[in-house]
């Protein structure tokens, strides 16, 4: 297991160091960038251009470099991000959001392949069941990778945390934060977000050239240290002369699965949640109430409780099996979005704001830890083109909860949350009756087959 885990333990540090400068950013933006809503717009485009990438170049670009070669140039891509944000205008961290957007589907898709592949053929080593390695690994990952939103709001709570505290928490109105808080609102929301001391321009740079350095380093990290990993292992001569529209649609035929449509809702929900976590709960609940500087913090309790329940949640699927998983992801999210429908935020309730946190870290563990585990057993044959719908799908929902971030109030953003939550759970439970099916029928068909063969045998014997 040595060299296959030590790839694992590669790839996943490289997107810790990473995600440590874009997950820093992306908590910032709403609240750093708030000027005609060019952080959120940012993102948003971002997210919308990751989805056009998912459609096309995941397949192409790990056919023609490999899983390494993808992970580091795509790399590249989000190091190009961080530097546009040096100088926040719209001439500059549109173009870079789109840069990334187009390097975030290809890097997604060959880390999942990579780690897929590697369990399988793993598993195949030491005759163990490919989907309990899978998992394995994808909890090993999620571990290393789900610590980077503690280092990188460490570093940006650390910095920003020499910002002066405000004179009097009397002077300001909290009427207006959490679910009341909505766009073009004359009163206090906007006034409690905007007027709290802004970074200065040293300290921003600080943090910028920090998370530049992350970066290089990952890539670095990637491009020395990483196998290869051979994709054409078991493929036949016809499956590696497919043609280039076979290739490039690869995407759009997955859909033809009808297991595929069925986790669509849930995939988006993944998106949707994390975009109002990092874009509506860090703007209207943290930074309207106790201020920018404590962003950082919140975000840690987050990712720490998600960084530990990956490994906890990849292990124990073994035993529970992934319903169970979901829906405690479920029950923990639908309690999270009503309480916070009903909270009056308030500095005096310091610890609930880390609170709601750990519990969004804990469904969100699950949610990332076995959707990509459930994305790499169901869909083993067509990894590539599987793994693409799954970034195509999270990213819309990301789209859409940046898009509609600074038109509607958070309490109709609560709504819409809740909601598709439902919906996406009933539609995982038809998947999973519909992957119920298709083993049955496997299984039906190897039984008839071997009483065929047992008939034959005592025909003529």
């Amino acid at each position: 297991m040595g060299k296959h885990l030590k790839n694992i333990i590669i790839v996943s540090f490289g997107f810790l160091l990473l995600f440590t400068a874009f997950g820093g950013l992306q908590s910032l933006q709403s609240s750093l960038n708030q000027s005609e809503g060019l952080g959120v717009a940012s993102l948003s485009v971002l997210y919308g251009t990751l989805i056009l990438s998912s459609m096309f170049l995941p397949p192409i670009l790990i056919k023609k470099l490999g899983c390494k070669w993808t992970i580091a140039v795509s790399m590249c891509c989000y190091v190009a991000y961080t530097l546009g944000n040096f100088y926040a205008s719209w001439y500059t961290l549109i173009p870079t959001s789109v840069i990334l957007g187009v390097g975030g589907a290809p890097l997604w898709a060959s880390k999942c392949t990579y780690l897929t592949i590697s369990g399988n053929q793993y598993a195949e080593m030491v005759g163990k069941v490919g989907k309990d390695i899978i998992n394995q690994y994808f909890g090993v990952f999620f571990l290393i990778f789900q610590s980077s939103g503690v280092w990188g709001n460490l570093m940006s709570s650390l910095i920003f945390g020499q910002i002066p505290a405000r004179d009097s928490l009397d002077a300001w109105n909290y009427t207006q934060c959490g679910a009341n808080d909505c766009p073009n609102t004359d009163d206090t929301s906007s006034r409690n977000t905007t007027a709290s001391t802004k970074p200065s321009d040293s300290l921003i740079y600080t943090l910028l050239g920090i998370y530049t350095g992350c970066g290089i380093l990952a890539v670095l990290l990637i491009g020395i240290f990483l196998d290869q990993i051979d994709q054409k292992e078991g493929k036949t001569n016809k499956e590696e002369k497919l043609s280039f529209w076979t290739t490039f649609l690869a995407t759009f035929w997955q859909l033809q699965d009808i297991r595929q449509c069925l986790l669509i809702p849930l995939t988006m929900y993944s998106g949707l949640e994390q975009g109002y976590l990092a874009g509506d709960y860090t703007k209207s609940y943290v930074t309207c109430v106790l201020g920018i500087q404590f962003v950082g913090y919140v975000m840690i309790c987050f990712a720490a409780t998600d960084a530990v329940c990956s490994v906890l949640f990849g292990k124990l699927s073994q035993y529970t099996g992934r319903i169970a998983l979901f829906a405690l992801a479920t029950g923990t999210n639908a309690a999270c979005i009503i309480a916070l429908l009903l909270w009056k935020p308030h500095p005096d309730q310091f610890a609930v704001f880390f609170v709601f946190s750990a519990l969004w870290g804990m469904a969100d563990a699950i949610w990332q830890t076995q959707t990509n585990a459930l994305y790499g057993v169901l869909f083993d044959e067509h990894k590539e083109a599987a793994f693409a719908n799954y970034r195509l799908w999270e990213s819309l929902g990301f789209v859409i909860a940046y898009a509609y971030s600074t038109y509607l109030c958070v309490y109709v953003k609560l709504y819409i949350l809740l909601s598709v939550l439902i919906v996406s759970i009933v539609l995982y439970g038809l998947a999973e009756y519909q992957e119920y099916k298709k083993k049955s029928s496997i299984n039906c068909d190897a039984e008839n087959k071997e009483e065929s063969v047992a008939k034959v045998k005592q025909t003529y014997m």
